[in-house]
């Protein structure tokens, strides 16, 4: 019997400077990230390394674009606060607080892919960003002031996971701002709308029709109504 070649690992830094080059990000000028291109073969290339994974990573996406567009036109919202990237995948939203002058940023990516790209897209934009590599949601509220969420609910066993982390975390009156164009298992009934951009949105490899993307307030879960007090009625019994 002929063994077959086993599948070698790739270097994510090195995989990432070769097949992605810089470019800068459309509407986000002075940000630059290792994107994606045509000629990237990201799906082929995956199949030589089997913790690949998807790579989100790669592209810029719509929630992360209103996010990212936000704290530049907006920068107040985030200057002087301990910021959190939860899902960073590249380093965009994570970049853009740092840029409009959070005093701290940490970026949580769980694909190694991913924190490999954080790091260099952080050098490349000549910014500081604490890297964690696993996820957070489980735990408690991070030591944060606020926290940004992009592109996290296209999955519903995700979505659950990531509302019970902000849930703990806005009663701990940690603000979480939420960046989405309308996905799937999108908690809309906990979100405010806060502002609406024009963004393209990308994935699987491809630039996806143009559209608008929000960025939302994640609040508070209403308590349930107690009911109407009543007076316990006199016992019957002697």
């Amino acid at each position: 019997m002929v063994a077959r070649p086993r599948r070698r690992q790739l270097d994510p830094v090195q995989f990432i400077r070769e097949q992605l080059p810089l470019a800068p990000v459309p509407l986000l000028p002075g940000i630059c990230l290792h994107r994606a291109q045509p000629s990237s073969g990201l799906w082929r290339l995956a199949e030589s390394d089997p913790d690949f994974g998807a790579p989100y990573w790669a592209y810029a996406w719509a929630g992360g674009l209103a996010l990212a567009r936000h704290f530049a036109e907006h920068p107040e919202t985030v200057a002087g606060r301990r910021v959190l990237d939860l899902g960073a995948g590249s380093g965009l939203v994570a970049i853009a607080a740092a840029k409009a002058g959070a005093c701290e940023v940490m970026a949580a990516e769980t694909n190694r892919y991913g924190v490999a790209a954080l790091g260099l897209n952080a050098a490349a934009n000549d910014v500081v960003l604490s890297v964690v590599g696993e996820d957070i949601t489980a735990g408690p509220a991070p030591d944060v002031d606020l926290i940004a969420v992009g592109d996290l609910f296209y999955a519903q066993e995700l979505a659950d996971r990531v509302t019970a982390f902000l849930d703990r975390c806005v009663v701990a009156n940690i603000t979480v701002l939420v960046g989405d164009p309308g996905r799937a298992f999108l908690p809309r009934s906990r979100l405010r709308l806060v502002a609406d951009y024009a963004v393209a949105d990308f994935g699987e490899g491809a630039q996806a029709p143009g559209g608008r993307s929000a960025v939302f307030a994640f609040e508070r879960a209403e308590l349930p109504c107690a009911g109407p007090l009543t007076t316990p009625r006199p016992s019957s019994d002697p």
